[in-house]
């Protein structure tokens, strides 16, 4: 799968080192809602469920490269269904290198998945979670034309997050642009 400037992929299990290094960035895991897995088997068994995930619905949260550079993974996201803090739905996820920051790269990437929802699937709504504190993601996901529509906290120890949503409707109503770049100071 392409966009204009990213390649987009299944992620496999050789994506393994890749993922562990992306959660074990401090500046990665800076503003978000739940802790990453900790350790490499944590990492594998994320791994493990998103490919499981693929198998289950055919789609899911991708490998992302740009197109530039094919061979160099920086980040992964797409959609997954799943519930957090009993709040079941399609969430929009991604995590991506600091190095790519501040380029619309992820506002590429859930573009494209909106499309995959709302004009392939028929999905009635996609939503995302960010922490307050995150004012670049917050930036991104309104840019996108989700708005918010509460709080959530997933558990013991996870912080309150902000609850994103975009509905099909809206969707279907928004201009087709570039994305919007987003500043974002690691």
């Amino acid at each position: 799968m392409v966009t204009p400037r990213l390649l987009l992929r299944p992620p496999e299990s050789s994506d393994l080192d890749t993922l562990a290094a992306l959660y074990a960035d401090p500046a990665v895991n800076r503003f978000c809602a739940t802790a990453p897995p900790h350790g490499r088997e944590a990492v594998a068994a994320q791994l493990r469920g998103w490919m499981a995930h693929w198998q289950a619905h055919g789609f899911g949260h991708w490998a992302i490269a740009e197109r530039a550079r094919p061979d160099e993974l920086i980040g992964f996201g797409g959609l997954m269904h799943r519930s957090v803090a009993g709040h079941a739905g399609l969430y929009l996820y991604y995590r991506i290198t600091p190095q790519a920051w501040g380029r619309g790269l992820a506002s590429e990437m859930a573009q494209y998945a909106f499309e995959q929802a709302f004009g392939q699937r028929r999905e009635s709504a996609v939503v995302a979670a960010v922490l307050p504190s995150n004012a670049p993601t917050r930036k991104t996901l309104e840019a996108l034309g989700l708005r918010l529509k509460g709080a959530l906290a997933d558990g013991p120890g996870s912080a309150a997050a902000l609850l994103y949503e975009l509905r099909a409707d809206r969707w279907a109503s928004l201009p087709r642009c570039a994305p919007e770049a987003i500043a974002f100071a690691a």
